[in-house]
């Protein structure tokens, strides 16, 4: 709530799921899987590379230049690149770094480390064959 009030937006809960409140997020994560992320990787699997963090953020640049700011959006039916230049004279500022609390300054306290060992309670396997013999009247 602190983040949002510092860039001065409301957050609105919505029902997991609800395609009426959240199937535009929903929604955009398929198309970003199925028509970014499964072709890259599958590209890069045939030429025996992973895909790692740095090399999905190099294409993704690409892939928005190339595709996803280029198609016509199904929606407004307009191409996103250029309504983003129509619009732009209407967006607010960015606002001034976040000076607040974050995950990373939250430290969880220090747990201490056992005195003894944990010894877990499961029984060495042998144990349950010989116990389901026994149930089952088969010798052990």
């Amino acid at each position: 709530m602190d983040f949002a009030r510092h860039c001065g937006f409301r957050p609105r809960l919505c029902q997991p799921g609800r395609a009426q409140t959240k199937g535009k997020v929903e929604r955009f994560i398929r198309y970003l899987r199925g028509s970014f992320y499964v072709p890259l990787a599958s590209r890069l699997g045939q030429e025996g590379l992973v895909l790692d963090r740095e090399a999905a953020n190099l294409a993704a640049g690409r892939w928005l230049r190339t595709v996803a700011n280029q198609r016509v959006h199904a929606t407004t039916g307009a191409v996103p690149a250029e309504r983003l230049d129509v619009e732009r004279t209407q967006l607010q500022p960015v606002p001034p770094p976040y000076g607040g609390r974050s995950v990373r300054q939250i430290k969880a306290p220090a747990v201490p480390a056992p005195a003894h060992p944990v010894v877990g309670l499961q029984h060495p396997l042998a144990l349950y064959d010989g116990l389901s013999g026994l149930m089952t009247g088969e010798p052990a």
